[in-house]
């Protein structure tokens, strides 16, 4: 059984906060607030370090982004030949 990160722990390739609401089991963009748990307080800035106590670490394959298959770039795409671009 691995220990969950805490309020200070990083990641070791970019120094990222990694107890944050987006590493959470219960972050759900379309869920109120952004959390399925009704018991956790509001929390602001979802990508910094904070100390909710329902905190439980998403467990996850990690999957580099596929170049050229983006969402953003698919929209711009489409933005682009409907404005003639």
């Amino acid at each position: 059984m691995s220990v969950p990160p805490g309020r200070l722990d990083a990641c070791l390739e970019c120094g990222s906060d990694l107890r944050v609401c987006l590493n959470c089991v219960s972050y759900d963009p379309r869920a109120a607030e952004q959390c399925r748990d009704q018991r956790a307080e509001l929390v602001g800035d979802k990508h910094l370090g904070n100390f909710c106590e329902w905190f439980d670490f998403a467990r996850r394959e990690f999957a580099p982004p596929r170049e050229g298959s983006s969402r953003e770039e698919a929209a711009r795409a489409q933005l682009n030949k409907l404005l003639g671009d």
